[in-house]
């Protein structure tokens, strides 16, 4: 039985689309989409009327590649947090503009990123693709306010411990936007 030109199309393009979703490609092309997704969009800031403000510093954190961390020592602090895996593209597509950023204000404001995965994956990961991000596993719950329900969640505390940015989702971090934010929170 011989197919008709439109069906022959229709097989290339049912396989095409089968190829993308069922092999190790989707998660490049989850990867590719991210990255456009930060060209794109930029994290919102919160309304200064509207931000809530962390209501408890008692989450202990397990260094993977760095010192095992109390969040009580952020407090009065500008704090980074970041909830992420080496499985999530998204994750993965906003790493290179984070590293770039944490290199500029590491001294500045703490970072903390989160990933429940076993250190061993984490820290072959960082190392493969030269990240200095300090990253953890939770020792106990976080605070109540970092609800997360998917990943990358992202959280930018102010001195006062109010979250002026809550981002799901890959962004850039690295943006002309975020570095001036990050100043006028680091002299206020």
């Amino acid at each position: 039985m011989a197919l008709s030109k439109s069906q022959r199309s229709n097989l290339i393009f049912i396989g095409i689309i089968a190829f993308i979703f069922f092999t190790p490609l989707r998660g490049h092309l989850h990867e590719f989409v991210g990255k456009i997704k930060m060209a794109v969009f930029s994290p919102s800031i919160e309304n200064e009327d509207n931000r809530i403000t962390i209501s408890d510093y008692k989450w202990n954190l397990k260094g993977i590649n760095t010192a095992d961390y109390n969040f009580e020592n952020a407090n009065g602090k500008v704090v980074f947090v970041n909830f992420w895996a080496t499985w999530c593209p998204p994750c993965r597509a906003e790493m290179p503009s984070i590293q770039k950023l944490y290199n500029d204000y590491k001294d500045k404001i703490e970072f903390i990123f989160i990933s429940n995965e076993k250190s061993g994956t984490v820290d072959n990961f960082l190392s493969k693709n030269n990240y200095t991000l300090p990253s953890y596993n939770q020792l106990n719950a976080s605070p109540q306010e970092f609800s997360v329900s998917s990943i990358p969640a992202t959280y930018l505390l102010n001195k006062k411990g109010e979250i002026v940015i809550h981002s799901v989702g890959a962004s850039d971090w690295n943006s002309d936007k975020i570095r001036k934010l990050l100043d006028e929170l680091i002299d206020k």
